[in-house]
C-alpha cells in the first residue's frame, strides 16, 4: 500500500524537489507547519494519519498511520477553525486537471515563472507547487508573503503569483502577468491583472475565476431563496476522491458526469451565468427575525475613508436575539457608530446597520488572511 508522507519542513526551494521525489516512488504527501504548537500539530496528525514523516533530521515511520490508495497525490487539511479539520484526498488525476485547467485559463505554461509564498499547509499554496511541477514552469518558493520579495518578483523574472487579499493590499503587483487572488473576500476593485478565484480544499484550489467556472467545472445552486441565493454546489474533475476519515463528501445535485460538492457558501448564478458569492451560510446573523450577511455589510463599511479594516459579526441581544456588531481598525480618528449606520442604511436596510462599534488595533485572521469571526468577542 502506498505511504502517506508528512512533510514537517521549512518552506523553501528544496520542498518541490522533495515532493517530486515522493510522488515518483508512488507515495502521497501532506504538509505540516513547523510553526504550529503542540495542540494544532496533534489535531492535524489525527486528521491526516500519515505513515511516515520527514523532518530536518530525516525520514521515519509513524506508528498507527494509514496508507493511501494507488494514484493518490495529496492529502490536504481543510481550513476548519471551530473543530478538528478534515483531510481531503486528491488524486494525481485531480491535481493534474487543476494544473492544466488553471494554466489554460491564465495562459501560463513552461515559459511562466510562479512564486509560491502562501502556506503549503493549505491547498492555495500547495497547488502553486503542483502546477509548476506538472506544467514545467519555473518556480520560486519562499516561506511567507514577504512584501519586498513580492514587489521585486517581476524584476527576478517571476510572472505569476497567488496571494490573499491582505497581502495584495500591501504589495505592488502591477508588473506580474497574472495575480491569483483567493482565500478571503476580494476588494471591490482590483487591477486588470488580478484574477479573483473561488474554490476550496475539496475542489483542489480555485475553480471559478472572476465569477466564471473553469472548463469542465459545473456550478449549481440548491435551496434558493426568493432572491435566487442558495448553497453553491461544485462538480469538477479537480475535486477530492474522499475524506481521510471516510465520511462522504458528495451530495445530490443536477444531472452531472461528476459528483457534486456542497460548499457551505451562499451564492447566486447571475443572469449572465456568472457566480456571485455572498459568504458562508453559517455566518448569517439573525436580528429581529431578519437575516444579515456580514460580507454585505463589510463591503459598505470598508468603503469609508475612516476605516482601514472591518469585520462584521454578532453578539447576543435581549431584544433582537442577535445584534450586528462592527469591529473596525480605524484609519486616522476612525468612524463613529452613526457614520456606519448611515452608510449601511443608505445601501441595505435599517436592520442591517451595526448596533455596536468596537475599535480594535487588528483583526484576528487565519494564516490565509481570512477573518476569524468566531474569535471576535
Amino acid at each position: 500500500m502506498p505511504e502517506l508522507v508528512a512533510l514537517d519542513l521549512e518552506q523553501d526551494q528544496q520542498l518541490p524537489k522533495i515532493i517530486e521525489s515522493i510522488w515518483s516512488r508512488g507515495d502521497a504527501i501532506c504538509v505540516l507547519d513547523p510553526r504550529w504548537g503542540t495542540d494544532l500539530s496533534e489535531r492535524a496528525l489525527r486528521a491526516l494519519s500519515p505513515t511516515r514523516i520527514i523532518t530536518k533530521d530525516g525520514e521515519r515511520r509513524l506508528p498507527g498511520g494509514t496508507g493511501t490508495d494507488a494514484g493518490d497525490a495529496i492529502v490536504a487539511l481543510t481550513s476548519g477553525s471551530t473543530a478538528d479539520p478534515k483531510a481531503a484526498i486528491l488524486t494525481h488525476d485531480a491535481v493534474k486537471a487543476s494544473a492544466l485547467l488553471t494554466s489554460q485559463a491564465l495562459n501560463a505554461g513552461p515559459s511562466s515563472h510562479w512564486l509560491c509564498c502562501l502556506p503549503t499547509t493549505h491547498i492555495g499554496g500547495l497547488s502553486v507547487i503542483a502546477r509548476a511541477l506538472i506544467v514545467g514552469s519555473a518556480l520560486s518558493v519562499i516561506d511567507r508573503p514577504d512584501t519586498a520579495f513580492i514587489n521585486a518578483g517581476p524584476s527576478r523574472g517571476i510572472t505569476h503569483v497567488s496571494l490573499v487579499a491582505t497581502v495584495l493590499r500591501r504589495c505592488t503587483t502591477r508588473d506580474y502577468e497574472r495575480v491569483l487572488l483567493g482565500g478571503a473576500a476580494a476588494p471591490e476593485e482590483v487591477a486588470p491583472n488580478v484574477v479573483n478565484t473561488y474554490g476550496m480544499t475539496e475542489t483542489g484550489s480555485g475553480v471559478v475565476y472572476d465569477g466564471w467556472p473553469l472548463e469542465e467545472v459545473a456550478i449549481a445552486i440548491r435551496d434558493e431563496d426568493e432572491q435566487g441565493f442558495g448553497e453553491i454546489l461544485i462538480a469538477s474533475p479537480t475535486s477530492l476522491r474522499a475524506y481521510r476519515d471516510g465520511s462522504d463528501p458528495f451530495v445530490t445535485g443536477p444531472p452531472s458526469e461528476l459528483p457534486w460538492i456542497a460548499t457551505g457558501d451562499l451564492g447566486r448564478i447571475s443572469d449572465d451565468g456568472s457566480l456571485a458569492v455572498r459568504g458562508r451560510i453559517a455566518d448569517v446573523i439573525m436580528t429581529g427575525g431578519e437575516k444579515v450577511y456580514p460580507l454585505d455589510v463589510e463591503r459598505i463599511i470598508e468603503g469609508l475613508d475612516s476605516v482601514a479594516h472591518v469585520a462584521v459579526w454578532k453578539r447576543p441581544d435581549p431584544q433582537w436575539g442577535e445584534r450586528v456588531v462592527a469591529w473596525v481598525v480605524p484609519n486616522g480618528q476612525g468612524p463613529s457608530l452613526e457614520d456606519l449606520k448611515h452608510a449601511v442604511r443608505s445601501t441595505l436596510a435599517d436592520y442591517a446597520a451595526p448596533k455596536e462599534l468596537v475599535i480594535v488595533a487588528s483583526l484576528p485572521r487565519t494564516d490565509l488572511g481570512k477573518v476569524s469571526r468566531r474569535s471576535l468577542s
